[in-house]
């Protein structure tokens, strides 16, 4: 398979688990045994990894592996880390903020609030937030080397800064997936961006600070923020980048600058805090019941390999003990994973310090990793319990809306 293949073929394609159980409460697993099946993910391969895991009252929190590969420093449950495309879900809620104050229609077409970056009325807010508008995502317009078949621009464009509305245009400026509105629907970076100028035009604020004081202030959030810096601010991990085998050994991209992502997935949290956002959310802490109820209506969305199920910001994922509800995100060389059950008190967040460690066969397709085993095995046990993680033995989808998709 050539490079450029490779590197279009995109980063979220995934295994899915076979035919789900009815749901079923799940047996509080013990403490060690979270211990040991987190071990097991850095056993296969993964350098470092740090879980947050509530269920109710009960807490579990823990870390295995390294944080710096060179000197060996050893990751902590407290760092700092990366979490991508779950700035989603913080972009969504504040949009939703400004539909219950009545400054903002969802099925109002975005030329509305944008004129001057969308002339055509036949795409809405909520198509923005349900990824059901088609734009394209500006991701290969931004780093254009990786269609050249070369990961020159990843160090190229650490250090730069990018405005939203040019990562737009970038956006525009490929051929739509489809028609606006259409199902499935296809995940596209570019939506996101053009949320956060939305809300910077029915707000007067810059969206990430509009964000930081109306979401993430008022869910409580105490490590939680759009980082000022192109460092992380707290104590943090590395971020290695495998690329599909392609770096070797991986390269270290914790030091970035975030403006290419912004809205879209420029966040930096603690797995404690996430629990803590999507159970605020999820209890109606930051919403009221009509915005919470559309955030919770479905579309099926491509991404990767399959469609998932995807609401305004937030997606849902099946269980062989239920549904539950969340998000996962991607930056080079940061994957992350947060989920909780409907009413918010079983969950789980997970930060893991090494991305597309897995490699493709002849025919492109993504070959099975052991770490995607262990970490599927590691969020059953979390979230059902020592029973249904025992009976894992394919891959579950642990990443399913991993946000860096690199397309032609």
């Amino acid at each position: 398979m050539s490079i450029t293949k490779r590197l279009v073929a995109g980063v979220g394609a995934l295994l899915v688990a076979g035919t789900l159980a009815a749901p079923a409460q799940a047996a509080v697993p013990d403490r060690r045994a979270l211990q040991d099946s987190l071990d097991a993910v850095h056993q296969a391969g993964m350098y470092g990894l740090y879980s947050a895991v509530s269920d109710g009252r009960d807490t579990w929190k823990g870390a295995a592996g390294v944080a710096d590969v060179r000197n060996r420093r050893p990751v902590k449950p407290h760092m700092v880390h990366r979490v991508g495309s779950i700035t989603k879900t913080f972009t969504a809620v504040a949009v939703l903020q400004q539909v219950e104050r009545g400054k903002v229609d969802l099925d109002a077409p975005v030329s509305r609030y944008l004129p001057d970056l969308i002339s055509d009325d036949d795409i809405t807010v909520r198509m923005l937030l349900n990824h059901t508008s088609h734009l394209a995502d500006y991701i290969p317009g931004a780093f254009p080397s990786l269609l050249e078949g070369s990961l020159a621009d990843l160090d190229n464009h650490r250090f730069r800064r990018i405005e939203p509305e040019e990562l737009v245009r970038l956006g525009l400026a490929f051929p739509r997936t489809g028609e606006p509105g259409a199902t499935p629907g296809s995940y596209s970076n570019t939506n996101y961006v053009l949320a956060g100028l939305v809300l910077e035009k029915v707000t007067g604020m810059d969206a990430e600070r509009y964000i930081t004081h109306h979401v993430i202030k008022k869910a409580g959030l105490r490590h939680t923020s759009f980082p000022r810096s192109p460092q992380i601010p707290g104590p943090s991990s590395g971020a290695y980048e495998s690329f599909y085998g392609l770096f070797d050994p991986p390269r270290d991209y914790a030091v970035y600058d975030m403006s290419w992502l912004t809205t879209a997935g420029a966040v930096v949290s603690t797995m404690d805090d996430l629990n803590r956002f999507y159970r605020r959310l999820l209890q109606g802490e930051l919403l009221g019941g009509a915005q919470l109820a559309e955030m919770q209506r479905t579309v099926p969305v491509y991404v990767g390999a399959g469609p998932i199920e995807y609401g305004l910001g937030i997606y849902a994922l099946d269980l062989p003990c239920g549904r539950f509800w969340g998000h996962d995100g991607a930056v080079w060389g940061m994957l992350t994973q947060s989920l909780s059950s409907p009413d918010g008190t079983r969950q789980i967040s997970v930060g893991l310090n090494r991305a597309k460690y897995q490699t493709f066969d002849e025919n492109g397709m993504p070959v099975p990793h052991e770490i995607d085993l262990a970490f599927g095995n590691h969020l059953l046990l979390a979230l059902c319990g020592p029973a249904q993680a025992r009976t894992l033995s394919t891959p579950i989808t642990p990443f399913p809306a991993d946000g860096l998709q690199v397309k032609p």
